[in-house]
C-alpha cells in the first residue's frame, strides 16, 4: 500500500510542475542542451528550422501557434534533437508498476 501512495504522490507532483522544454537558437540541434520551465500559458514545446540560415530554434509555445513550419510536441523535454531511449523505458516500467498495483 505504501508503494501505491508513493506512486500517486509522484504522479501528482509531476503533473503540478510546469512544462520543461529545451530552449536555444543554434546551427546544430544536438548542441541544444539548455532547458527552461515554461510559463503556465505555454502547453507545448517547439522546434523550428530556419531554412537559408541553417538555424534551429527551440522553446515553449501555445498549441494555438503550432502551425506551419513550427513542429510542436507535448511533454517535458519532448523537443530534443535525438530521441532518448531511456524515457521510453521509464514510461514502460512505470506503466507496468501501475498495472501491477491496480490489479493486486
Amino acid at each position: 500500500m505504501q508503494l501505491y501512495g508513493a506512486l500517486v504522490l509522484f504522479m501528482t507532483l509531476s503533473t503540478a510542475c510546469a512544462l520543461r522544454c529545451y530552449t536555444c537558437t543554434a546551427t546544430d540541434p544536438k548542441s541544444c542542451t539548455d532547458t527552461k520551465s515554461c510559463p503556465v500559458i505555454f502547453n507545448r514545446c517547439f522546434s523550428l528550422r530556419i531554412d537559408g540560415y541553417d538555424l534551429v530554434t527551440k522553446g515553449c509555445q501555445t498549441s494555438i501557434a503550432c502551425i506551419g513550419a513550427i513542429a510542436c510536441c507535448e511533454g517535458n523535454l519532448c523537443n530534443r534533437a535525438v530521441p532518448a531511449g531511456s524515457s521510453a523505458i521509464l514510461l514502460l516500467v512505470s506503466s507496468a508498476i501501475i498495472a501491477l498495483v491496480l490489479s493486486g
